[in-house]
């Protein structure tokens, strides 16, 4: 596969906070319509490979392309117009609307009253996607509730109905299943193997059952740096894999 077919390509990527090396030469492709995950404990620097590549953090050095396009110094908005859209670790809803009126938000149905951000109620076509997106993400019968009113899996499903409302060509998820009930993970993974061929997605997850489950390809983060990548079952088998997550596991307890 080309650097021209594959939907992102990260080249080498390393991010430093001074003399903090967050994460170093990382190198990934994601193909058009491919799904893969990123795994490892905290610390990894999954999310700073994700911020990364989302344009939150400007890369220290290496390149990242999206469709062939080098968008290693472009800002964030401008990299969402090329279709790259993603959730975030912590909630960017409007608490004080409707599950429906943020996802009519995010569609780009909003009108202002003063210096109130408000949407417009007069385009049913949107509403209707807004509908449809809903019942997507399994949020059918709760599109007139409040966002504030939502269970914290509610919101982290309305976030990315809210992604997938830009119509997005690379879809960036980091760590959705963070506070899931086990019945809202199972939701979940059927929701992300759901998605259609057009949308590639790059998962961040500290959940290995959730990232093995949705990914046809794993990387494995630790320490800042990548350190394996391979299919689920080779995933699943490394020994390498094993130790890392219990001795994550041990370091937390401790």
């Amino acid at each position: 596969m080309t650097q021209q077919q594959a939907a992102l390509v990260v080249e080498d990527v390393s991010k430093h906070f001074g003399g903090l090396k967050a994460m170093r030469h990382v190198s990934m492709t994601l193909a058009d319509g491919e799904r893969v995950s990123v795994i490892g404990t905290n610390g990894a620097g999954k999310s700073t490979l994700f911020n990364c590549v989302a344009g939150a953090f400007p890369a220290t050095s290496g390149r990242i392309l999206l469709f062939g396009e080098d968008v290693t110094r472009m800002r964030a908005a401008r990299r969402a117009r090329r279709g790259l859209a993603r959730t975030f670790q912590t909630s960017q809803l409007f608490n004080q609307l409707t599950a429906a009126e943020n996802l009519f938000i995010a569609l780009g149905g909003v009108r202002m009253r003063g210096s109130r951000l408000l949407p417009s109620r007069f385009n049913s076509k949107r509403w209707q996607t807004v509908a449809s997106l809903l019942e997507q993400v399994g949020l059918a019968d709760r599109g007139t509730q409040l966002v504030a009113d939502l269970s914290h899996g509610e919101q982290r499903q309305l976030e990315i109905g809210m992604a997938l409302a830009l119509d997005p060509k690379v879809l960036m998820l980091d760590e959705p299943a963070a506070g899931f009930s086990p019945s809202e993970r199972a939701h979940l993974v059927t929701l992300l193997q759901s998605l259609p061929d057009t949308v590639s997605l790059l998962l961040i997850e500290h959940d290995m059952d959730i990232a093995l489950a949705v990914a046809s390809r794993v990387i494995v983060m630790h320490d800042g740096e990548k350190i394996l990548e391979g299919t689920p079952d080779e995933i699943r088998a490394s020994e390498l894999v094993r130790d890392i997550y219990l001795g994550g596991m041990a370091a937390d307890a401790a």
